[in-house]
């Protein structure tokens, strides 16, 4: 185990190293064009079109403030986890990091350590309230957790109403028969994926812990007759794709599948709604996902996927730099950036799926 643990250390220390060498000779790349500074971007999986979007964001507004932001892990042969690539940037004294964090210990010790190493970290999507870290770059999480909740009571409005139309419809067949019969109570389990990296028991104010909550009072205010609602939360391993798969596919191999599944990233969307296809599941689990990438969109277009959070990732990417370059020449920044939402379902995916099409053109 010690042997291991020591390879491990040195093995990043070299790395380390490496792109400490590739960044001091950064400049002498490009002689034609000297930049001032020079950021990193770390996610948990940047293969994804969300983050790759959110990227593309920063890296236009880098351009424009004369400054250079890299996508860290997509060079490597090897893919390191978010705590690797941060020791990596630290060790390897970027002028800057822009890091998707989770509130664990772990991310809280790293994120300090760079900053007490002078570098200012941006935290992007999740956050690390106990951190040092410069600014949190966000969505408005509460907002996310209120409009999923209103796409649950639309979920619930649609399956009563069909019932009472199903009713009527056996009225009109066995009118003496069907009266005699007593309305009942519905019941909807609604399941949300939370990743396991974030620890909801060390923080209450977790991304997703938010999230989870804005869902539970929403539907609390709601008056809700007729059916008998539950929501649990499914933990989902995300250590790298084919984990959380799995973890999503278990859900389809218990006696209690969920009605409605709700997604917290693209990631857990994108094996959901393939979850769903695969296990024969379409029209039973309705899927609430997040992202707009063209895969999801499809989804919602011939009914797999009821409805998607789409996110400005592009306005992600240009928050992440301004936080960064405003302390770099004001010596101070602001604590928080919202980055716009909207919602996409059957009645608007048309227009971004066309959207989409001219933008690949």
């Amino acid at each position: 185990m010690i042997i291991t643990v020591l390879f491990v250390i040195v093995t990043l220390i070299l790395i380390a190293v490496s792109f400490s060498v590739s960044l001091k000779g950064f400049k002498r790349k490009d002689e034609a064009h000297e930049y001032d500074k020079y950021f990193v971007m770390i996610t948990d999986n940047y293969k994804s079109d969300f983050w790759k979007a959110v990227y593309r964001g920063a890296a236009a507004t880098a351009s424009e403030k004369n400054i250079y932001v890299d996508l860290l892990g997509e060079n490597f042969s090897i893919d390191y986890s978010t705590e690797e690539l941060l020791k990596i940037a630290t060790a390897s004294k970027v002028d800057g990091i822009i890091v998707s964090a989770n509130e664990t210990v772990t991310m809280t010790k790293l994120i300090n350590a760079a900053v007490n190493a002078g570098i200012p970290v941006v935290t992007l999507g999740g956050d690390n309230t106990k951190s040092d870290r410069l600014s949190y770059v966000s969505v408005g999480n509460y907002n996310i957790g209120r409009e999923y909740a209103k796409q649950i009571i639309n979920i619930i409005q649609e399956r009563q109403a069909a019932k009472e139309a199903a009713k009527e419809a056996e009225n009109a067949e066995n009118k003496d028969a069907a009266a005699k019969e007593p309305a009942g109570i519905d019941t909807m389990q609604v399941t949300v994926l939370v990743n396991s990296d974030s620890d909801e028991r060390d923080s209450g104010q977790s991304t997703q812990n938010i999230i989870f909550s804005a869902i539970q009072d929403s539907i609390a205010q709601e008056d809700i007759t007729g059916t008998k609602l539950s929501i649990s939360i499914k933990t989902v391993d995300n250590r790298n794709p084919f984990s959380a798969e799995e973890s999503i596919r278990d859900i389809f191999h218990t006696e209690d599948i969920p009605d409605v599944i709700v997604c917290l990233n693209e990631l857990n969307t994108i094996c959901a709604l393939q979850a769903v296809v695969d296990y024969n599941k379409v029209g039973d689990v309705n899927i609430l996902g997040y992202y707009d990438s063209e895969p999801i969109l499809n989804a919602i277009d011939i009914g797999v996927v009821y409805a998607t959070i789409s996110v400005n990732a592009d306005q992600l990417g240009e928050y992440c730099i301004t936080a960064l370059s405003d302390y770099f020449e004001n010596g101070n920044t602001s604590q928080y950036y919202t980055a716009d939402i909207s919602l996409i379902n059957k009645d608007n995916v048309a227009e971004y799926i066309k959207k989409e099409g001219e933008q690949d053109e």
